[in-house]
């Protein structure tokens, strides 16, 4: 339930434009109060009257019509707001934003709120493609704004591929989370390692292990909702990122340390959560490998300690391991936070039921410098997420 919260929705001229009703009314069901800023090219779209039934409250759409109330409009819904969502947000609005132009009542009300801005882009996939927009999406998303990816598929005009305005309801789940998390990460970057890394054998193989990669978007998710700046350097899995953060893909172990490396020096915390390749092919075959008589010897040479070379060059950043082992579990975390100068180290034994690789679910000890122990007993990983950012918050 939203109940008692305030949210501007900003309807930009697009053909998605009829959508933001649905999206209003899901608002509405929620209990939250809701106020329309509709740009005029929207109105060409959808009439203020839809909009102004389903909100229950009047929509705005010309800056210099006269004011209903004392105050000025655009300050009063600009401080009023918990969250603003603009849904559709076209090119011309996110690069309005984005370079600082308020020329009409929607723009200048985003750029007189402290609140919490979503975009959830809805345009021509060539348009959306088109380096000037990802360029201006780039530079909202430093600065703190969200977004909510558009979906794939057949558009209005008849091209296919990415510019469909997001599902209603990942647009509402994405509202909720930020007006029901707690934002204690406020301010902070925060990047995250996730999956496993892929080693070449040859064109066609490779030597891999089982992260699912489940715990480190989990923890993207959760850091995102609190508030923070999140980068996620994945390797390859079959998850989707969470909305709103960068996204980082990687495969092999040593670009994951180049990727990670190249942002450490702006990270406030770092969770190391991949599951590394120790070690990789010391020759990689060109060709695919041929099947022969008798066995096939490859010889394996040690990848880069990722852990271990951050924590060797750390200032200000705190640093958190995982350690997912079959046995000695505490001995080995308690040992590992010591030799890779972590400050907290998240243990799981991935042999117990609920825990391993590619389970929904986790159960985790979580160890800081001086042997403290927290133990998160079996829940999902979500949950065992914001255990481990509730340790970490401690800890910064």
């Amino acid at each position: 339930m939203l109940k008692g919260k305030r949210i501007v929705v900003g309807v930009t001229g697009g053909i998605a434009a009829y959508k933001a009703c649905d999206l209003v009314s899901q608002l509405k069901k929620l209990q939250a109060e809701v106020n329309v800023i509709m740009t005029q090219s929207a109105v060409k779209f959808v009439q203020p009257q839809s909009f102004q039934a389903l909100s229950q409250n009047s929509v705005t759409v010309d800056m210099f019509e006269t004011p209903r109330y004392w105050d000025i409009e655009h300050i009063s819904l600009a401080q009023k707001a918990d969250v603003l969502v603009v849904a559709p947000a076209t090119a011309n609005l996110i690069g309005k934003v984005a370079n600082g132009i308020a020329d009409d009542m929607l723009s200048t009300t985003i750029m007189a709120s402290t609140a919490r801005v979503i975009f959830a882009p809805a345009m021509n996939t060539k348009m959306y493609e088109n380096p000037l927009v990802q360029d201006n999406m780039t530079k909202l998303k430093a600065l703190g704004y969200d977004f909510v990816s558009p979906g794939a598929g057949r558009l209005a005009c008849g091209d296919v591929g990415v510019g469909k305005l997001a599902d209603i309801a990942a647009i509402v789940k994405s509202i909720t989370d930020i007006l029901t998390s707690p934002l204690d990460f406020q301010g902070k970057s925060v990047l995250i390692t996730a999956g496993p890394t892929v080693e070449a054998i040859d064109p066609v193989r490779y030597l891999s292990n089982h992260s699912s990669g489940k715990m480190g978007y989990a923890l993207a998710e959760a850091a995102k909702a609190r508030g923070a700046r999140v980068t996620l350097v994945s390797g390859p899995t079959n998850l989707s990122p969470p909305q709103g953060i960068e996204f980082i893909g990687v495969e092999s172990a040593q670009e994951m340390l180049e990727a990670v490396k190249e942002r450490y020096d702006a990270q406030d915390v770092v969770i190391k959560a991949a599951a590394v390749a120790d070690y990789r092919p010391e020759q990689v075959w060109d060709k695919k490998i041929k099947k022969q008589d008798g066995g096939l010897t490859l010889r394996l040479v040690k990848n880069p300690d990722i852990a271990k070379e951050l924590g060797a060059i750390k200032t200000h950043q705190l640093l958190v391991g995982f350690a997912a082992e079959t046995d000695h579990l505490m001995d080995y975390a308690k040992e590992k936070i010591q030799k890779k100068n972590l400050d907290l180290i998240v243990a799981n034994d991935v042999t117990q039921q609920g825990a391993g690789f590619g389970s929904d679910t986790n159960i985790v000890h979580i160890i800081d410098r001086d042997g403290r122990v927290v133990t998160l007993d079996q829940a999902p990983k979500l949950k065992i997420a914001h255990g481990i950012l509730n340790e970490i918050l401690k800890q910064l």
